[in-house]
């Protein structure tokens, strides 16, 4: 799924033992945090994942830190107008909609980062600051309270989500300099919750 390279890179930038997973079985959960990318179409990102689907699920239910990013993170929503007959994860309520702006789409460059939720552990120690996108379509979050960052691209855009172990982001870290790097140091961080 498209930036895996990419995303491989930041980790290993960051000194992080990383492992990409190309068969289910092979994923240790006890020990790991979970990355989902993606670049392209959502129904092509739901078709490459759907062997790994179980074993998201069972990530979620052990409290395995799980992010998401771009079709990654959209594709943790219900349903997408892009491919209107594919399923996503469902984990949170909500669909993903084109962007509805007269500005050019897709949206592809940097974009001021809003953080609404500051606590979110992700973006500890991070203030308001540019991060880079590309991407047509964004999600709307039904529960507006899981939304952790937020653009404005003609509209406001989700840009982030958090919902207990469960970590969205639309832009690309990877790509978004200091501040993608924080962001993915902070997640890096981030603990097993076997409480949840």
């Amino acid at each position: 799924m498209g930036n895996i390279r990419s995303v491989y890179n930041a980790f290993k930038y960051l000194k992080a033992e990383v492992d990409v997973v190309e068969n289910p079985q092979k994923l240790e959960l006890e020990k790991s945090l979970l990355v989902i990318p993606g670049v392209g179409a959502f129904e092509d990102g739901i078709k490459n994942l759907q062997p790994f689907i179980p074993k998201i699920f069972e990530a979620i239910d052990l409290g395995v830190p799980v992010l998401g990013i771009c079709i990654g993170f959209q594709m943790f929503f219900e349903e997408s107008e892009e491919s209107k007959n594919v399923k996503g994860l469902g984990l949170i309520k909500g669909k993903v909609v084109k962007i509805k702006t007269k500005l050019k789409l897709p949206h592809i460059g940097w974009n001021r980062l809003e953080i609404v939720k500051p606590n979110c552990p992700i973006f500890r120690g991070i203030e308001d600051g540019y991060v880079y996108f590309a991407h047509s379509y964004h999600a709307i979050p039904e529960d507006k309270n899981v939304i952790a960052a937020k653009t404005e691209y003609g509209c406001n855009v989700t840009a982030a989500v958090w919902k207990d172990n469960l970590y969205g982001v639309q832009f690309h870290p990877e790509k978004s300099g200091r501040i993608g790097l924080k962001i993915l140091k902070n997640f890096l961080g981030l603990e097993v919750n076997h409480a949840l």
